[in-house]
Order: structure tokens, then C-alpha cells, then sequence
């Protein structure tokens, strides 16, 4: 499965800058800011500023089974990079 990867930068509510990724099979932007802001809110930082400024779309790929099935699931998988919890 082709996914669709939105390169993410969001200051949490300490002040520091999270970067993540938002992988989907839709190649939405309104999607991808809906995905993120759902996972924010799991990891306490509901309200987090997330629009076309902090979320852009990067590159499409192939994905791994697991990802696969989360985004099947889901329909998102997060991809932590920097200064996630």
C-alpha cells in the first residue's frame, strides 16, 4: 500500500517543538491536520496549533505491514521523530 507522509512541526504547551509525521492513504491536508490533531489530544497536548503551516505533505511511499494495519485500523499511524512523548 502507497500511504501518503505530512511532515509536522508543533510547539507542545512547555514551549519545545514536537516533529512527527502523519502517514494515511489519503492524500488530504484537511485529513492529515484531523489525524494529528486526534493523536495530540492522546498525548495531553490537545489545542496544539496545527494547520498548512505546521503540517505539509512530504513525499508518498510504500508502507510497512504494521503501519498498513494501524492506518487500516485508524486510519493514521504517527511516526515520532523529535521531542515526542
Amino acid at each position: 500500500m502507497d500511504i501518503h507522509v505530512y511532515d509536522t512541526y508543533v510547539k507542545a504547551k512547555d514551549g519545545h517543538t514536537m516533529h512527527f509525521d502523519v502517514l494515511t492513504e489519503v492524500k488530504e491536508l484537511e485529513k492529515a491536520l484531523e489525524y494529528a490533531k486526534q493523536w495530540l489530544a492522546t498525548v495531553g497536548e490537545d489545542g496544539a496549533k496545527v494547520t498548512g503551516e505546521e503540517c505539509n505533505f512530504c513525499h508518498t511511499q510504500e508502507a510497512p505491514p504494521q503501519v498498513v494495519n494501524e492506518i487500516k485500523e485508524k486510519g493514521f499511524f504517527i511516526q515520532k521523530m523529535d521531542g515526542c512523548p
